[in-house]
């Protein structure tokens, strides 16, 4: 009777322990997509919460979009991410459970016959779930610590497409604009080459190859327009504003590119440390490790339920007293599930040393391609397009002079075209090596897939 009441006190103390935290482990998670991408990342609950957040996105949406801008907006409005932070949710309830011992079992029973009448009671509490309550309830911590880097992940890397998916869109459009200017200056040229040809001042090759830049020119414009097109679809999807296309607007323009490139490779071991994926798959070994010496414990026997029994009869004193059940491993010794537990925690060891020796690598590469396009963008911004600025000047003096033919100053605008697009692009690729240099600094993971390349 001691020991039942025992029991059954132990197990009122600790179901009340286990309760729902008041955030579901969303500060955390908050906390982490704020240090890696510069904005917070909330779960929308209820009404009021989507209430908020879309006056937000409304008042983001009334200006030209920013890349910064692009971040929040995809924080606030994707719809996939917060359905993947409704995971968070489960782990949590999860946790809850894990903390909570199982409901007691109550038996009844009453047997008559021969004019007696017989009449049984017990009332059976999980033993070894109170036992083993701490380790299991240490487990599931580990679990939903796990979850709560997941849910970070998934917002940073919902983050990350964004931005890039905002560089993308806005060169796509850049370039759209300029083909159509080039289009334009091609339909001058070729309207100028029917006239002359008319005239008999210009040779038939001479017209061909006009001909031949007008249908180059319409082409790259169409080419163009369509790249804009799907890029802009892009980031639409991935700020959930497919149901709005029309309420997105874009600057003019790239930004302007940093005087110095940012020096972020310092401190590899820092920032390997502070990676989401790495952090994840560390804590998932921590809680294979515990459920490897879980099921060491409890392999042999894994069911020790005792309690309390009653037995009364008709005209009879009652009876009272203690009962145990458990399992006789008899054809089951548990060494199955020694062995499938041992196995998937050198799995997880190991899958932890590949992650952290590929985020290394992926550092290192990520670094040197933000570096290289840094350089190549610069080069572009400080000595070709000026150069070929120069030489464009130069040559409407020499037609100016007539010492050459609209015809030479004209092959000089197409070389000067192609500078100036590969120029857009440079700078495009140069904000998508730092967009991608800060995903691989913050190892953001996602169950949706990794952000679309650039388009060449």
């Amino acid at each position: 009777m001691i020991r039942s009441a025992f029991v059954v006190a132990s197990s009122l103390v600790l179901v009340s322990c286990a309760t729902f935290s008041s955030d579901g482990g969303m500060n955390r998670v908050s906390r982490l997509t704020e240090e890696r991408s510069g904005h917070a990342v909330t779960y929308q609950r209820d009404d009021q919460d989507a209430a908020a957040a879309q006056a937000r996105v409304a008042e983001l949406l009334g200006a030209p979009l920013s890349a910064d801008a692009a971040v929040e907006l995809a924080l606030l409005n994707n719809r996939s991410l917060q359905a993947q932070l409704g995971n968070l949710g489960i782990a949590g309830a999860e946790l809850v459970r894990a903390g909570r011992l199982r409901n007691p079992l109550v038996s009844l029973g009453r047997v008559a016959g021969g004019g007696a009448l017989e009449i049984d009671r017990s009332v059976m509490f999980d033993l070894l779930g109170l036992l083993t309550l701490p380790a299991r309830t240490k487990l599931a911590e580990q679990r939903f610590e796990r979850a709560q880097y997941q849910a970070a992940g998934e917002a940073v890397a919902t983050a990350a497409q964004a931005r890039e998916a905002f560089f993308d869109a806005v060169a796509a459009a850049q370039l759209a604009t300029y083909a159509q200017q080039v289009k334009e200056a091609a339909d001058a040229t070729s309207e100028l080459a029917r006239g002359m040809a008319q005239a008999g001042n210009l040779s038939r090759l001479d017209q061909m190859r006009e001909q031949a830049f007008y249908a180059d020119a319409s082409a790259d414009l169409t080419r163009a327009q369509q790249q804009a097109l799907a890029a802009r679809e892009r980031l639409l999807r991935a700020l959930g504003l497919g149901d709005r296309p029309s309420a997105l607007l874009l600057p003019e323009r790239l930004p302007d590119l940093p005087e110095q490139p940012s020096r972020i490779m310092d401190a590899e071991q820092a920032a390997l440390d502070q990676r989401l994926d790495v952090q994840m798959a560390r804590r998932e070994t921590e809680a294979l490790a515990l459920e490897l010496g879980l099921t060491r414990a409890t392999a042999f026997v894994d069911d020790i339920n005792a309690g309390w029994q009653s037995k009364s009869q008709h005209g009879s004193p009652p009876e009272r007293g203690a009962e145990v059940q458990f399992s006789i491993p008899l054809f089951d010794f548990g060494g199955a599930a020694r062995a499938q537990a041992k196995a998937q925690y050198l799995q997880s060891v190991n899958r932890t040393a590949a992650i952290a020796n590929n985020a290394r690598s992926q550092l290192r590469e990520s670094d040197a391609a933000y570096r290289n396009a840094y350089e190549l963008a610069r080069r572009y911004r400080d000595e070709v397009v000026p150069l070929r600025k120069r030489i464009s000047d130069e040559t409407l003096l020499r037609y100016n002079g007539m010492l050459i033919d609209v015809f030479q100053l004209l092959a000089d605008a197409r070389e000067q075209v192609a500078s100036v697009t590969a120029s857009v692009k440079a700078s495009r690729d140069y904000w998508l090596a730092e967009s991608r240099m800060q995903s691989a600094l913050a190892g953001a993971v996602s169950a949706s897939g990794s952000p679309s390349p650039p388009n060449p």
